[in-house]
């Protein structure tokens, strides 16, 4: 499974402009400069994040990009879906009850894909902006490492 580059390019911008902007327009090419994001690549991206109504646009001299809610009610999934498809790890349509094999049968392993794509959208909807510009995220791996090592420890104990 893989994020796609419009998803990890928007994201990178949206973060950029989190920390950057501070209420003031930021332009894109200094989003672009800092990230080295092609320009013209983030005026895409830009044009669907407005159309979500995640970022708006300030016209002018000293125009620029503003993001349009709080730094911490932005969330990550939000961006990634504004630019990109659904997060998926299964080939199948969402919600379909056909599968993607030739007799239009789900594969043995689907609801293990399916559940991985609902857990991937699940915590980066529990992600904002302001959790990345804190680096809250490095305190949820140390605490989910030292659960997993504590419930392995307590397995071999067992």
């Amino acid at each position: 499974m893989r994020l796609s580059t419009k998803g990890r390019y928007a994201v990178m911008a949206m973060v950029d402009l989190a920390q950057q902007g501070m209420g003031q327009p930021t332009s894109l090419a200094e989003i672009a400069e800092r990230q080295e994001i092609s320009l013209s690549y983030l005026e895409q991206l830009f044009a669907m994040l407005r159309k979500a109504g995640l970022v708006k646009s300030v016209r002018g001299p000293g125009g620029g990009y503003l993001l349009a809610h709080d730094r911490s009610e932005t969330r990550i999934a939000d961006i990634i879906l504004a630019v990109d498809e659904p997060i998926r790890a299964t080939r199948c349509p969402p919600g379909s009850a056909m599968g993607c094999r030739s007799d239009r049968t789900r594969c043995l392993t689907h609801d293990l894909w399916e559940e991985l794509g609902n857990q991937i959208h699940a915590f980066l909807d529990s992600v904002t902006l302001l959790d990345v510009l804190e680096r809250k995220l490095s305190t949820r791996i140390a605490e989910a490492r030292t659960a997993a090592d504590s419930d392995s420890s307590m397995a071999a104990a067992g």
